[in-house]
């Protein structure tokens, strides 16, 4: 098997940004880092290093649609982030629907026995694996026989 570039996913949030990374076969995620959120200058310009240190050729993003699949204020958040990201790093960016992935990741940590309490930066981090997995596996070819 030949190995594919890497995708970075992102969860962001107003202090956190959860990141994660596809394997060298494109076919799983797994939670990378989380960047404390400092200014938008500096949060970009980390994004951008952690892409540019693994080789990423694209980001996915999750964007926190309401409910009814509305774009609210947190998604508009996300999406001017974004904008900037593109405009600096050059990557595509792909918005991939992140509704109740913090719950999904919440649950996934308790059920290997992590306290999620005091570990947010956990949360944000397989967050953004789940994001990131969600997109992969649509994009992923059926198995052939």
């Amino acid at each position: 098997m030949t190995s594919k570039p890497r995708i970075i996913g992102l969860d962001i949030g107003d202090k956190r940004i959860g990141v994660a990374i596809s394997d060298p076969l494109g076919i799983t995620a797994a939670g990378l880092d989380t960047i404390e959120r400092k200014n938008l200058r500096t949060d970009v310009a980390s994004v951008m290093e952690m892409a540019r240190r693994h080789g990423a050729v694209e980001i996915v993003v999750g964007l926190p649609k309401n409910m009814d699949g509305s774009i609210g204020e947190q998604a508009q958040k996300v999406q001017a982030f974004c904008r900037k990201l593109a405009r600096a790093s050059g990557l595509p960016i792909i918005y991939e629907d992140e509704r109740l992935t913090t719950i999904s990741a919440i649950r996934t940590l308790t059920l290997q026995g992590v306290k999620t309490g005091h570990n947010k930066d956990l949360v944000d981090r397989q967050s953004a694996a789940i994001i990131l997995q969600k997109f992969l596996d649509r994009a992923e070819p059926p198995p052939t026989a």
